[in-house]
């Protein structure tokens, strides 16, 4: 981690975070409408609501409702899958290799062993 500039390593764990919490809202929408009183669910729906109002004008009208964050959650992963590795000089960059999973199975593995 210490070669990686750090603005790049916030700009990914900042992309990686919206697109988590967008596949978390779709997650969360399987058992809970939007509308829910869950705290979880009022979370995810006011954290996403933004990203999902900027994306509109791209978001196909023919998606269903519920799938609608899955999609938005897919241009940050393409982003962090292709300009990442270009920004870091890397042709490809492989399984598990974006920072912000990086280090979190880094920690599942100091935990476990």
């Amino acid at each position: 981690m210490n070669e990686i500039p750090l603005w790049i390593l916030t700009l990914d764990y900042t992309l990686g975070t919206i697109m988590w919490t967008l596949i978390g809202r779709v997650a969360m929408n399987l058992f809970q409408p939007v509308d829910s009183d869950f705290f979880f669910m009022k979370f995810f729906v006011r954290v996403t609501d933004p990203v999902l109002r900027f994306f509109k004008p791209i978001t196909p009208s023919f998606l269903l409702v519920p799938l609608v964050p899955l999609f938005v959650a897919w241009f940050f992963f393409m982003v962090r899958f292709y300009v990442m590795p270009w920004l870091l000089g890397y042709s490809v960059m492989g399984m598990l290799s974006f920072p912000l999973e990086g280090e979190i199975a880094r920690g599942l593995y100091n935990l476990f062993n």
